[in-house]
């Protein structure tokens, strides 16, 4: 390590769980669940030679749940890829008026999606093909996810437009990566 350039010299970072909050929780649990299941499909299938025929498409209900439950927690820390070069490039009044205005689109593509959510609930009546749960369920899980993240990115927006110039660019800054 000694040897290495700077930019090759990786530095261990301790996981801390200290971010989790309750609203991340469904996330971690529906992650466990799809484990179990994915599991199950593989043991059934692969060591009993007798698959069941479920568990594949609960593993691909529960992988769109994971999507959608962890992008909240995503959002709730700004955590979403964000091309942030030219924030970074410009003036820092420049810089605060472009990430306002990206989080205005997101904060309105989140609510657009929401609404468009609520309309694809009431319209859906089908169930799942091997299980008798509707799909308008499984919908409204993400329809709730997508107004949770509208919430959080309503947030973020309220703090940018009030925060600093200079302390927004510094922000940036502060969560740069070189990875």
């Amino acid at each position: 390590a000694e040897s290495a350039p700077a930019d090759l010299v990786i530095e261990e970072e301790k996981t801390s769980i200290s971010d989790i909050q309750w609203i991340d929780i469904p996330a971690i649990l529906v992650f466990w669940v799809l484990a179990v299941v994915v599991f199950l499909q593989f043991f059934t299938r692969y060591v009993l030679n007798d698959s069941l025929a479920w568990t594949e498409e609960v593993a691909r209900y529960l992988l769109i749940l994971v999507c959608f439950l962890g992008s909240i927690s995503a959002v709730r820390r700004g955590g979403h890829i964000a091309l942030e070069f030219f924030i970074r490039m410009v003036p820092a009044a420049y810089g605060k008026a472009m990430a306002v205005v990206a989080e205005l689109i997101t904060f309105a593509l989140y609510g657009a999606l929401t609404i468009i959510g609520f309309t694809l609930i009431n319209k859906t009546r089908q169930k799942m093909v091997t299980l008798p749960v509707p799909k308008a369920w499984i919908y409204a899980i993400c329809v709730a996810a997508l107004a949770a993240m509208t919430v959080y990115s309503a947030i973020l927006l309220w703090r940018k437009v009030r925060q600093k110039p200079e302390d927004l660019i510094a922000d940036f800054d502060k969560h740069l990566t070189t990875d």
